[in-house]
């Protein structure tokens, strides 16, 4: 099987690739977008990238057109997107497909609260920013030099972006997917944490000093016949407009655990506006914290280790408590957390929920962290691995309950 990040492609190309599957976990949001409490389309914006155009508006910010990499590096810089998160995807999975191919992968960057896909001599460099009242919102910013470059909105996005795939809430999807139907990549099942390792990455550059024993990663042309693991992607394409030659294990890792995630956190948001139904609220409260601990998580099948520097900077981006652990140490041995409780309880997503959805999460998540929820599903989380996510979280998270100083059993 292969594996591709889908940032827009036509409901036409939706319908006719996707298989049947289960993408996340639980149910899909049942409300309106445009309820009086959301109202995704009509409320202005509050991310990263309005902030970005602000910016551009006002003079403070300039964006230079440069070469074959046009915008790119002047946005990253700008949203302070890093260089070592790049991923490289060549499937052909994008409405700007006729430009992506083994020679032209496509490069996608990510930080909690921005992902951003770029295609050498595409059209447009496109950007999911999130929204801590609207959820995910996307917009492109065309590829042409211009006097006055700017984000705009992009809502024919919610075309894949708002499916049974993102719990019908606007979000990110990926996929694993093989040949057929007369395209490159044309079978497609989804992909989250939960994805065994030998089923991952195909369609994708994976690179790193230690990569997992099975994966399907690296399956392009150049490589038939020699070995797939690889450093960097260095002469398996023309280099030109690229900012970087990885395609960061690492990062790969994190952001399969990142775009399930950001989906269960707006399907929560969502459904605290909207809905009454009190087992409607617990149930996406229940979905959200599974996520967040990582249950059901693949086992890595070797240690794996980036070459791009990836875990290093991830690592020190977030709060650390006294003994100077964090939620962003990564294990990278057989799970991917060293302390398997989600970074993105500290993300604008999180913070954004309605008050009574955060109190349900807070409440099932103790449930779990405290021992008191004995259920098989959570037996990986060890005494030791609870004890210290929720010393953690008292060191580091602002507005935990009172209730976190009890006791771990």
């Amino acid at each position: 099987m292969k594996v591709a990040l889908f940032l827009g492609v036509s409901v036409a190309a939706v319908t006719a690739l996707f298989a049947p599957a289960a993408a996340q976990r639980g149910r899909g949001f049942q409300g309106s977008a445009e309820a009086p409490a959301i109202q995704y389309a009509s409320r202005p914006p509050s991310n990263a990238i309005e902030r970005l155009n602000a910016r551009l508006d006002a003079g403070a910010a300039r964006l230079t057109f440069q070469g074959r990499s046009g915008y790119l590096r002047s946005v990253l810089d700008a949203i302070g997107l890093r260089a070592d998160s790049q991923m490289l995807v060549f499937s052909d999975a994008s409405f700007q497909a006729r430009f992506i191919n083994e020679s032209n992968p496509r490069a996608i960057f990510f930080k909690d609260d921005v992902e951003l896909g770029w295609v050498r001599d595409g059209e447009v460099i496109e950007v999911a920013a999130q929204d801590p009242g609207l959820g995910t919102v996307f917009y492109t910013l065309q590829q042409k030099a211009n006097a006055a470059p700017r984000f705009k909105r992009a809502m024919v996005c919610l075309g894949c972006h708002m499916t049974g795939g993102t719990l019908e809430v606007p979000g990110l999807v990926l996929f694993t997917s093989g040949p057929g139907a007369g395209r490159a990549f044309g079978e497609v099942n989804y992909m989250n944490v939960s994805t065994p390792m030998a089923e991952r990455f195909g369609g994708w550059f994976v690179t790193g000093t230690e990569l997992p024993h099975e994966h399907r990663g690296n399956e392009v042309r150049a490589l038939a016949g020699r070995s797939h693991a690889l450093t960097v992607t260095t002469g398996l394409y023309p280099a030109d407009g690229y900012v970087a030659s990885t395609s960061d294990i690492a990062a790969l890792l994190v952001f399969t655990h990142q775009a399930e995630i950001q989906n269960l956190l707006i399907r929560a948001s969502w459904e605290g506006r909207t809905s009454t139904d009190r087992a409607v609220l617990q149930s996406a409260a229940a979905d959200l914290v599974e996520s967040m601990l990582f249950v059901g998580e693949a086992a890595i099948d070797a240690p794996v280790r980036g070459a791009s520097g990836f875990a290093e900077r991830f690592a020190t981006d977030g709060p650390r408590d006294a003994k100077g652990r964090s939620l962003r140490d990564l294990d990278l041995r057989l799970r991917l957390m060293r302390h398997p409780c989600s970074y993105m309880i500290y993300s604008p997503l999180f913070d954004g929920m309605p008050p009574a959805m955060t109190r349900l999460v807070y409440e099932r998540l103790w449930n779990v962290l405290s021992g008191a929820d004995t259920a098989p599903r959570y037996r990986r989380l060890t005494v030791d691995d609870r004890r210290a996510i929720v010393e953690i979280l008292r060191a580091t998270r602002p507005g935990l309950p009172a209730y976190f100083a009890g006791a771990v059993k």
